[in-house]
C-alpha cells in the first residue's frame, strides 16, 4: 500500500507572522525575532498570544530541517508529524534560549520566574517643521550597557557568586531611627554592600572585562527616522535598545519629538498658518507676493481682479498644508492671515482724491441745530488688551481691599457684644 503525499497547506503564515520574506537568512530570522519578542513579550504589557505566535513561527524557520517541510507542505505538514512536531516548546523557554539566562535543564521555565523589566531610557529630539514636512533621519550616539560577553553577565571568571552577608541575599537592608520616647522610624533601601543585588563576587574570581559589574558600556548610533506629518510630542521608540542587564528584559529607547518654532509658519494639527502684511493701495487695487514654502517651491500668491481684502480675513489654499501622517499623498490646508497697513494720516489733497473715487459718505441725519446742541468729544489711542488687564487687576485689588474691611469690621462688632 503506497503512501499519500501531504496535503499543500498555507506556508507563508510563519513568514508573515515574523514581518520577513520567505528568502529572510539565519540572521534575518534572530533579528526579526528579536525585535518582535522584546516588544510583545508579556512582561511588557505584549500580547501573550502574539508572543506565542512568534516563538512558534521562530522555532520552526530558524530549523533547517523544520523549515523545508513547512516551505513545500506548510504548517499541517509539521503537525502531522512529518518534521516532528512544531511549536511545541514553552515560549518563555525559547525567548530564555535566544537572549540567554538558562531555562532549558537549568532552574526551569521561565514561566514560573517572570523577569522584571528594565527602565525606558527617554530622549527629547529637537526637529524643526522643515524636518517634519519632509522627513528626516538623524544619526545619534548612544552610550549604553550591555551584558558582558566575557562572563555572560555573571561577573565572575567561575560563573560563580555568593550571598551578600550584608543583607543576606534581599538586596534590601532596613534601619531603625529612634525619633523619641516609643518612637521609632523604620526605612527601607538598597544593600550598599551588594548595591541591591543581593550577591557578592569573590574579588580573586571578578570578570577582567567587567570587573565584576556584569555588563559593559557599549556606543551604538541609532538612526531615529522622523516619518512625514509626525506631531510634536509624539514617540519614535526603539524597542529593547535601553540598559541590558541579566535577567531582565531590556527596556526601549523612546525619542520624544520637540518641534522648534518657526520664524514664518505656524502649525496646528494638518494646517499651516502664516502672516502677510499688505499696503492699503494692495488691499484696495490687488496685488501679489511669492511665499517660499517649507520645501523650497516659490508659490505665486495673489488677489483676483476687483477683489479688496479686508483687515484681518483669512484667505485658505487647499492641499499646500502638513502631508499627514502614514498619508503622505493628502495634505492640509494653508492659511494666509492678511493684516492690512493702514497710513498714520492722510493730506487734504489725498482725501479729496479718494473721495473721488470712493464711495461717499454717508449724508448726516443731524441739522446745525441739533450739532450745536451735542457736546465735543475727543478721542485717544488705546491698547486695549493692556487697559483690560489693567482694570481686572484694579477689580481684584478692591475686591481684596473690601474683604479684608468686612473682616476687620466684623471683628470690631463682635467685641463690643461682649
Amino acid at each position: 500500500m503506497f503512501g499519500r503525499a501531504p496535503k499543500k497547506s498555507d506556508n507563508t503564515k510563519y513568514y508573515e507572522i515574523l514581518g520577513v520574506s520567505k528568502s529572510a537568512s539565519q540572521d534575518d530570522l534572530k533579528k526579526a525575532y528579536r525585535k518582535a519578542a522584546i516588544k510583545n513579550h508579556p512582561d511588557k504589557g505584549g500580547d501573550p498570544e502574539k508572543f506565542k505566535e512568534l516563538a512558534q513561527a521562530y522555532e520552526v524557520l530558524s530549523d533547517p530541517d523544520k523549515r523545508e517541510i513547512y516551505d513545500q507542505y506548510g504548517e499541517d505538514a509539521l503537525k502531522e508529524g512529518m518534521g516532528g512536531g512544531g511549536g511545541g516548546h514553552d515560549p518563555f523557554d525559547i525567548f530564555q534560549s535566544f537572549f540567554g539566562g538558562g531555562s532549558f535543564g537549568g532552574g526551569g521555565s521561565s514561566r514560573g520566574r517572570r523577569q522584571r523589566r528594565g527602565e525606558d531610557v527617554v530622549h527629547p529630539l529637537k526637529v524643526s517643521l522643515e524636518d517634519l514636512y519632509l522627513g528626516t533621519t538623524k544619526k545619534l550616539s548612544l552610550s549604553r550597557n550591555v551584558i558582558c560577553s566575557k562572563c555572560s553577565g555573571k561577573g565572575s571568571k567561575s560563573g560563580a557568586s555568593m550571598k551578600c552577608p550584608g543583607c543576606q541575599g534581599t538586596g534590601m537592608k532596613v534601619t531603625i531611627r529612634h525619633l523619641g520616647p516609643s518612637m521609632i522610624q523604620q526605612m527601607q533601601h538598597p544593600c550598599n554592600d551588594c548595591r541591591g543585588t543581593g550577591e557578592m563576587i569573590n574579588e580573586k574570581d571578578r570578570c577582567p572585562q567587567c570587573k565584576g559589574e556584569k555588563v559593559v558600556p557599549e556606543k551604538k548610533v541609532l538612526e531615529v527616522y522622523a516619518e512625514k506629518g509626525m506631531q510634536n510630542g509624539q514617540k519614535i521608540t526603539f524597542p529593547g535598545e535601553a540598559d541590558e542587564a541579566p535577567d531582565t528584559v531590556t527596556g526601549d529607547i523612546v525619542f520624544v519629538l520637540q518641534q522648534k518654532e518657526h520664524p514664518k509658519f505656524k502649525r496646528k494639527g494638518e494646517d499651516l498658518f502664516v502672516e502677510h502684511n499688505l499696503s492699503l493701495t494692495e488691499a484696495l487695487c490687488g496685488f501679489q507676493f511669492v511665499l517660499t514654502h517649507l520645501d523650497g517651491r516659490q508659490l505665486l500668491i495673489k488677489s483676483n481682479p476687483g477683489e479688496v481684502i479686508k483687515p484681518d480675513s483669512y484667505k485658505a489654499i487647499d492641499d499646500e498644508g502638513m502631508p499627514i501622517y502614514r498619508r503622505n499623498f493628502m495634505k492640509g490646508k494653508l492659511y494666509i492671515h492678511f493684516l492690512v497697513e493702514f497710513p498714520d494720516s492722510l493730506s487734504p489733497e489725498h482725501v479729496s482724491a479718494l473721495q473721488k473715487v470712493l464711495p461717499s459718505k454717508p449724508a448726516s441725519e443731524l441739522t446745525d441745530m441739533e450739532l450745536d446742541e451735542c457736546e465735543e468729544t475727543t478721542m485717544h489711542d488705546v491698547n486695549i488688551e493692556e487697559e483690560m488687564r489693567r482694570k481686572q487687576q484694579a477689580s481684584r485689588e478692591a475686591y481684596e481691599e473690601e474683604d479684608d474691611d468686612m473682616s476687620s469690621g466684623g471683628q470690631r462688632v463682635q467685641c463690643a457684644q461682649q
